[in-house]
């Protein structure tokens, strides 16, 4: 059998800021239609991977993206000012003005199909809307132009518990409807258990990488996290 070559390679991968070790020579690879969630403390690396993995900062070593892959990217936070005059119309005619397909990415990310409602929304403010509704809004934005990958960097910051759950389900559901690779950063262990496929653990060097039943062992837990009570993971079948 064939084997598929891997949607991203990365090789040695170091960042320094400010004359700060941020990464030390990290490697891995992220193939198709994974789920890989980046776990770590703060200040491990996790945001800055991200930034270098879109070639935002300098870095050494190597990153290899596949030929002609669309990468979109939603941050953690994206905080607007009630005042700030951009409609959610407005913003996502910074990348289309077919509302068809605007409708149809708002309707994928569980915002209401009825028409009247929809137009309502896109007619509010950003800084008018909770946290959960930007949260929608922007995996519409990033959906809308059918990327291939798309980095989540803690997607559910600011959202209540069950907000959270809704969330990572809707992530979920959009990446089997569209055949997506997902790197979603994360602190909820629970949330990597129950949708990752892979995990990398990070503390500025690559403490573990695989299976999340498999990688995270008390051993990376503790190099991550330091003393703490372990409990172990047990899957539940239905």
């Amino acid at each position: 059998m064939e084997s598929v070559a891997p949607i991203l390679k990365v090789d040695n991968l170091s960042v320094r800021l400010d004359d700060q070790k941020i990464l030390h020579e990290v490697s891995f690879n992220l193939n198709q239609g994974d789920t890989v969630a980046i776990v770590g403390p703060n200040g491990a690396g996790k945001s800055v991977l991200f930034r270098a993995l879109l070639n935002l900062i300098p870095y050494t070593g190597t990153i290899t993206w596949a030929k002609d892959i669309k990468i979109n990217y939603i941050p953690q936070r994206f905080t607007i000012d009630r005042d700030f005059p951009l409609t959610v119309k407005e913003f996502f005619h910074f990348k289309t003005k077919n509302h068809h397909d605007i409708f149809s990415a708002l309707r994928s990310v569980g915002i209401t199909d009825e028409h009247h409602i929809s137009h309502h929304l896109l007619n509010q403010r950003l800084g008018w809307l909770s946290v959960g509704q930007i949260q929608r809004i922007l995996i519409a934005w990033a959906i809308i132009d059918q990327p291939d990958v798309i980095l989540f960097d803690e997607p559910t910051a600011g959202i209540d518990v069950g907000g959270e759950e809704t969330i990572y389900h809707l992530i979920k559901k959009l990446k089997d409807e569209k055949d997506l690779t997902i790197l979603i950063i994360s602190h909820d262990l629970n949330v990597v258990y129950k949708h990752a496929t892979s995990v990398l653990c990070l503390n500025k060097d690559l403490i573990c990488y695989g299976a999340p039943a498999d990688a995270l062992d008390p051993a990376a837990l503790k190099e991550l996290y330091g003393e703490a009570t372990f409990f172990t993971h047990h899957h539940q079948h239905k």
